[in-house]
């Protein structure tokens, strides 16, 4: 049995920013700094009872008789009771023989093609210290996002307003980098085990390695580059967080109004249709939370049963980081061409490159990490370099079709061909893997965003008649009379047709 490390990690790492947010609000209150104190104080306090609430929740003390339990976490001392209660269940396995051993059956990582399914007997301490685990995962992510994320923005703020970085300031923003940069872990961590719960993972320290660098120039680039556009348009600023807010909010509920599923029901007995609507509230709250800052790695699908989307969608994902990219640099174009006088000691071409130049680096190391060091990589179809290639020559496809000098070739080349009347309809639509049908496939990592997405015909029917379309585009491009061509057209139509009916039935 593992070492409860991860729970360790995540009580220090909240009550050290705890202590520090109230250290430096009495120094506000001190400075008379009272607006400066009540934020400090509200991202401190707000996450907290959050969290508070999550292990309540997760560990069901309501329908329980352990009114000291909650008498604690009413005292924001919850988690720290929690960790206690973990270790003591870890230092308690092998002193009493447990009454009751369950079995779980997991798949290993396929070998040579094949994978093994492994039996292995859980006990009842085990099972509990899982429990935990699975809470501090959570609560890791809660304090990350929205109380760490918001403290480390105002922090840097503060700082670049007064010109200056105090002890107490700077500790706290430390605390609050790495508390955001293992939040963000712990969601990469969790959406990994939910998406292949049926396998055994197992993630190396490189792994561990490669999302700490990622997440870490992805974050601070992204802080930085708010604080930056904030301290020249304070006004403008607050149009861009709540765009941003909103429509990561409002994303999962309209794709689950559009799927006409039926409300969720199965997420607790004891919670009524209002409780459970808070519920899924505050869910897609957080994850607007994470998805401002950076990449959510758990995709909130209200529509499932589990309410987390199982497959991985790499046109998705390309299209966050190229917006994010260019919304990064909209923002630094602004602040560098609105900058004051204040920052005339700081070499603005030089910092706005320094920060596109990180967040290119953040980039990089997720591309490592998922096509390298990613524990389930066996599991993909194919690289995650190409599916993300498959949807920038999509992006690509789709930007050259649109413009003006393609669009008369586009109609020349597909009105006359007969390709459109002899395809197969149960292949229509087949992989529309744009939109969000593909998210019902669960662990398809990879998908083709290239495939047939013009004619919508299989990809070996495509390539066997590329000859014979080749024909008909060389007749219709050259400068000839358009009947004559017309004609040679005609003649090969009838090949044409026989080719693809044999290629068809083979």
């Amino acid at each position: 049995m593992r070492l409860p490390s991860s729970i360790f990690v995540s009580v220090s790492l909240f009550t050290a920013e705890t202590t520090a947010a109230l250290y430096l609000s009495s120094t506000y209150r001190s400075a008379g700094d009272q607006i400066w104190q009540g934020l400090t104080l509200l991202f401190t306090l707000v996450p907290s009872v959050l969290v508070q609430l999550t292990l309540t929740f997760i560990h069901r003390d309501l329908s329980r008789d352990r009114p000291l339990i909650l008498l604690l976490h009413i005292l924001q001392l919850g988690p720290v009771v929690r960790c206690l209660e973990a270790f003591c269940i870890y230092g308690s396995v092998g002193r009493v023989e447990e009454p009751y051993v369950s079995i779980t059956r997991k798949k290993q990582m396929p070998r040579g093609g094949q994978s093994e399914e492994v039996e292995r007997q859980v006990g009842q301490a085990e099972g509990k210290l899982f429990t935990h685990r699975a809470a501090f995962a959570r609560t890791s992510v809660i304090q990350a996002f929205l109380g760490s994320a918001p403290q480390l923005t105002l922090q840097l703020y503060i700082c670049v307003l007064q010109q200056g970085v105090s002890i107490g300031r700077g500790t706290l923003m430390v605390i609050s980098l790495l508390s955001i940069v293992y939040g963000a872990l712990r969601c990469n961590i969790l959406a990994i085990k939910i998406k292949y719960d049926d396998y055994e993972v197992d993630v190396r320290p490189v792994a561990y390695l490669c999302i700490f660098l990622w997440r870490s120039f992805e974050i601070a680039t992204r802080v930085v580059v708010l604080v930056l556009f904030s301290s020249v348009l304070q006004l403008w600023v607050l149009p861009v967080v709540l765009l941003n807010f909103l429509v990561f909010f409002l994303y999962p509920w309209i794709l689950f109004w559009q799927s006409h599923s039926p409300f969720p029901e199965n997420i607790e007995k004891t919670l009524t249709r209002v409780g459970t609507t808070i519920v899924l509230c505050l869910l897609t709250f957080l994850y607007a939370g994470i998805n401002m800052f950076c990449w959510s790695a758990v995709q909130v699908k209200l529509n499932d049963p589990d309410l987390i989307n199982k497959s991985q969608n790499w046109y998705r994902m390309a299209v966050y980081y190229m917006l994010r990219f260019v919304e990064n640099a909209s923002l630094l174009l602004l602040w560098y061409i609105y900058k004051t006088d204040f920052y005339q000691f700081i070499c603005a071409p030089l910092l706005v490159l320094q920060l596109l130049v990180a967040y290119a680096i953040a980039i990089f190391f997720m591309l490592v990490f998922y096509q390298f060091c990613h524990p389930c990589r066996r599991l993909f179809s194919s690289s995650m370099t190409q599916g993300l290639w498959n949807c920038s020559s999509l992006l690509c496809l789709m930007c050259n079709s649109a413009s003006p000098q393609n669009r008369p070739m586009g109609k020349s080349v597909l009105e006359p061909s007969s390709l459109t009347t002899h395809k197969e309809p149960a292949n229509d639509g087949a992989h529309d893997t744009a939109s969000d049908t593909t998210d019902d496939m669960p662990n398809d990592t990879t998908y083709d965003m290239l495939n047939d997405t013009i004619y919508d015909t299989p990809n070996e029917m495509g390539n066997n008649i590329g000859a014979g379309i080749n024909a008909g585009l060389s007749a219709l491009i050259v400068p000839v009379d358009f009947r004559s061509a017309d004609k040679e057209f005609r003649k090969e139509r009838p090949q044409l047709e026989t080719h693809c009916r044999l290629t068809v039935e083979d």
